[in-house]
């Protein structure tokens, strides 16, 4: 019996982990990779995150469930470090971390700054794209 229950468990968690395994994964910004998705005209989503943020952390729920959304599979998720990607903060005009800016190409079509309300958040990135 504690078997089946073992079983039982590990499709259970299978099962569970299915979305996030199926959510594009984030990649690392470099300059390369951001042009590289522009050039392609990808719908990129942007998070400039700060481990030590308590907003960048709320925020992460909200972002992992949209990365599982099926209306954005082919959008390109890049995470972009607030202490270390300087350059692109600087060329984009990105005062703080928490920000969630949305591209199309190399348009900017939305930016959110510190929104950490899960309905407001997911209107911002979905409206854009």
């Amino acid at each position: 019996m504690k078997k089946l229950l073992s079983l039982f468990a590990a499709i259970a968690a299978l099962f569970a982990l299915a979305p996030v395994a199926a959510a594009p994964a984030w990649t690392s910004y470099s300059d390369e990779s951001f042009a590289r998705a522009q050039n392609a005209g990808k719908t990129i989503i942007v998070d400039v995150h700060a481990d030590w943020c308590p907003t960048c952390r709320a925020q992460q729920p909200i972002l992992n469930e949209l990365r599982a959304d099926k209306r954005l599979k082919d959008v390109v998720f890049i995470k972009v470090d607030f202490d270390s990607d300087k350059g692109f903060l600087r060329a984009n005009r990105i005062p703080r971390q928490s920000t969630i800016v949305v591209f199309k190409g190399k348009k900017e079509t939305a930016r959110s700054i510190a929104e950490t309300n899960r309905n407001r958040l997911r209107g911002v990135v979905l409206g854009a794209i």
